[in-house]
């Protein structure tokens, strides 16, 4: 088959690495995969694997310039003639949407996140078929757009397991790491990923401090790069920290690219968001990693923790709660990494996106 996946362009997200992922896989089972975008920094990886980029302007919300997009969308669609459209974001599916009334290919659409509810988001439950990250988006869509039943097929981020492999570890990153930030024979509490107000730092940090006492080889270690528009956060987070006299048990690791090690190397990693994450692939990851997890309790997650085997839930803002289901988490045990690969791989992902493909085709 001749997939064409839309989005509006190609830096970092976890939508983008998704589409690369699955057109390098749609590749290796012969089938061709080409990816129209604005472009970005994922574009030199998807042509190397075997796909093929075609830059065109998915991003702009400009109205004035739809027409025009549409245009020249239903014409490359039309050269192109693939055996299925993928839209997997708003002005994208719109584009294709319109460009589609005449060509009659076969539409599908994903739904990503918990978009806001209004007549421009309804376009992503307009394919033919609508494949949701998880549980609590499909919930989400058939709550507010009456989407049937038979359209829709839930299909999880998949977790490539061939970089979470807690037997593929880089032995020699995690040593240098350890002695970097002098995490040796401490008890190590994690969180990874951007620092923002969503993130719900604050409560990590009090529950950091709340265990200080009972637990004085605790770190809390905080991973993840801050734009510029978030330096007023970080301060008030360092504040916070010098506030609670827990200077020495914070660290902040930065942006990292080995975030596999990370999680093996952590005791507990913990997913504080106060915005439900519409699937939670960070939690995947930690716990594929053989890594206990706790979350606040809505949104993807749901679908990925089971409490008492592989985490713990929490509400949001309940730092007594999270340092409660830290300690809790500590001391579970279990093969992580089996769960992710039966239910969460790249692979079940692939091979589910396939039979939408084969169902619409």
């Amino acid at each position: 088959m001749r997939i064409v996946q839309l989005l509006p362009e190609l830096n970092e997200g976890g939508v983008e690495r998704g589409v690369a992922e699955l057109g390098r896989e749609l590749v290796k089972k012969g089938h061709e995969s080409i990816v129209i975008s604005a472009g970005g920094k994922l574009v030199a990886q998807i042509e190397a694997e075997g796909g093929r980029h075609i830059a065109m302007d998915m991003a702009s919300k400009n109205p004035f310039s739809v027409p025009l997009r549409m245009y020249r969308l239903r014409k490359l669609l039309a050269q192109l003639r693939p055996d299925v459209i993928h839209a997997r974001s708003r002005v994208p599916a719109w584009l294709a949407y319109w460009a589609n009334r005449t060509l009659h290919i076969p539409f599908v659409t994903t739904v990503h996140g918990f978009n806001s509810v209004s007549p421009y988001s309804a376009i992503m439950t307009r394919g033919d078929r609508v494949i949701c990250v998880s549980g609590a988006i499909k919930t989400y869509i058939q709550d507010h757009y009456h989407t049937s039943e038979e359209k829709i097929s839930v299909i999880p981020r998949g977790i490539d397991l061939e970089k979470f492999d807690p037997h593929r570890l880089d032995e020699h990153f995690i040593q240098s790491f350890r002695a970097q930030y002098a995490l040796e024979g401490k008890f190590v509490v994690s969180t990874v990923g951007r620092i923002t107000q969503l993130k719900d730092m604050e409560t990590f940090i009090r529950a950091v401090a709340l265990l200080k006492e009972s637990h004085p080889n605790i770190t809390g270690l905080i991973v993840g790069g801050v734009r510029e528009d978030k330096r007023a956060y970080l301060e008030r987070l360092e504040v916070l920290i010098k506030t609670l006299d827990i200077e020495r048990e914070i660290v902040f690791a930065g942006s990292q690219t080995r975030v596999a090690e990370i999680y093996a190397l952590s005791d507990v990693v913990v997913s504080s968001s106060k915005k439900p994450e519409s699937f939670g692939r960070s939690v995947a990851e930690a716990i594929a990693m053989n890594t206990p997890v706790v979350a606040t309790g809505h949104g993807g997650v749901l679908d990925i923790v089971r409490e008492g085997e592989n985490g713990y839930f929490y509400d949001v803002g309940d730092s007594d709660a999270l340092a409660r289901s830290i300690i809790e988490a500590k001391s579970l045990s279990f093969d992580g990494y089996g769960y992710v690969a039966s239910h969460f791989s790249l692979g079940q992902m692939v091979n589910k996106t396939l039979e939408v493909y084969h169902a619409v085709v």
